[in-house]
């Protein structure tokens, strides 16, 4: 099985296959629009135009699961990424990342790569407090959690929301070339 394998709601309503990125490295996000981790937006989309020509697409998925940080409707959160941040990469529908009614795609990313959550992690502490049932599972902790998959659909590394898309530039070098 890999990435490939999915279809996505796209914001408009309609539906998308990852088969479409057949070749492409991906890197696909959970975002939402009033976090504080908000401002990845801007390197994220630095990503986008700086390593896009060479096979790079950034996928990002709004997600209100986290402290009801993305409440907008798909047409708001689209809005908001164009004018705020000049978004030019996909913002999908929002969807779910974890419990029951997760998007099979996060399924099967959080199975794939589930995480490494040491004390070390800087939302330990609150999300140990709001959510600890969460502690020693696959589950996505915060917004902005990143998955890099390679041109073949395979999940490669899972990079928790204090990993900005700046630090990522090293492996991205790496891969692309």
């Amino acid at each position: 099985m890999s990435v490939h394998e999915f279809d996505v709601a796209t914001a408009d309503g309609g539906s998308r296959s990852l088969s479409d990125y057949a070749g492409s490295v991906l890197l696909i996000v959970n975002v939402a629009s009033k976090c504080g981790m908000t401002p990845q937006y801007a390197g994220l989309e630095a990503l986008h135009r700086d390593f896009g020509p060479r096979g790079l697409r950034v996928l990002g998925f709004p997600c209100n699961q986290f402290g009801g940080q993305e409440p907008g409707t798909d047409e708001e959160i689209q809005e908001f990424c164009s004018l705020t941040y000049d978004v030019t990469f996909p913002i999908l529908a929002k969807v779910d990342v974890n419990g029951p009614a997760a998007a099979p795609l996060y399924a099967y990313l959080r199975s794939q790569e589930p995480g490494d959550f040491g004390p070390d992690h800087f939302l330990y502490e609150r999300t140990k407090a709001s959510r600890p049932e969460a502690i020693d599972s696959d589950e996505i902790r915060w917004n902005f959690t990143k998955f890099l998959v390679d041109r073949d659909g395979t999940v490669l590394r899972r990079y928790e929301s204090k990993v900005t898309p700046e630090q990522i530039g090293k492996d991205l070098e790496e891969i692309l070339g």
